[in-house]
């Protein structure tokens, strides 16, 4: 168990079911290389980006994904249906209007049932630790004491992140505020976390960002967070793409 967290990981508990795979965003970094695809599907060490988190899902045991989709929707959803295996995908579309992370799981919250969510970026790329990242999410997930509960990286080790960090953990893991403007926060966001759905709630129309419901969590001492203990890399413009593709080559 990651030192980060004090909670006692629970063996028993399983990986949630439903996963919820954002990948509706432009990509604006990424050009031009998003030029003719979406984000999700610039390939990196082999295989685009999207496939690399559905291993991820598969290997940890998820059933099911609910993908949104609206920049190139269409070339999107095709991979879907003809790449993608072994995982049941469902197709939340923002078409008509780009959601935010926000705005996206409350447009998909009909599709996503009431146990807990596994919620992935879908231009995430990391490596497992001695423990599989979401298998120890879900062991450390309890729902008498959480609201969210994120996977984070520290900013020493945040690949590629050219930020200043997301998040202030306390000693036992719980989340204590967001990074101060002008300031360093010490752990990075990943993009991998399990929400309780019922924060899903109570929220503006139109586009907004998951920040909304993180506040609330942290408010009412329910928000933690876990150490990633393996690799993680930010690919989000095409130099990076080069130094993620090096370093895993390294091993």
């Amino acid at each position: 168990m990651a030192q980060t967290l004090s909670l006692r990981p629970n063996p028993d508990v399983a990986v949630p079911r439903t996963a919820m795979v954002m990948a509706a965003g432009l990509g604006k970094r990424m050009r031009p290389l998003t030029a003719t695809r979406p984000k999700p599907l610039v390939e990196v060490a082999g295989k685009p980006l999207i496939d690399h988190v559905f291993d991820r899902l598969r290997s940890a045991g998820v059933e099911r994904a609910v993908v949104n989709v609206h920049y190139l929707a269409d070339v999107l959803e095709a991979h879907l249906t003809h790449r993608v295996k072994g995982i049941d995908v469902v197709v939340s579309d923002e078409r008509d209007q780009l959601l935010e992370t926000g705005g996206g799981l409350a447009k998909a919250r009909p599709l996503l049932g009431d146990d807990p969510i596994l919620c992935v970026n879908s231009d995430n790329l990391w490596i497992d630790g001695p423990i599989d990242a979401i298998i120890q999410l879900a062991q450390l997930w309890d729902a008498s004491r959480m609201d969210a509960l994120l996977l984070m990286v520290p900013l020493a080790r945040a690949h590629g992140h050219g930020g200043l960090g997301d998040f202030h953990l306390g000693s036992t893991g719980q989340i204590l505020r967001r990074r101060a403007p002008g300031r360093l926060a010490p752990f990075v966001f990943t993009g991998v976390q399990i929400l309780n759905p019922a924060i899903i709630a109570d929220y503006p129309e139109g586009p907004f960002s998951t920040n909304l419901f993180w506040q609330r969590a942290i408010e009412a001492g329910r928000a933690w967070g876990l150490a990633h203990e393996g690799l993680w890399f930010d690919v989000g413009s095409p130099p990076s793409i080069a130094m993620t593709e090096a370093m895993l080559a390294d091993g």
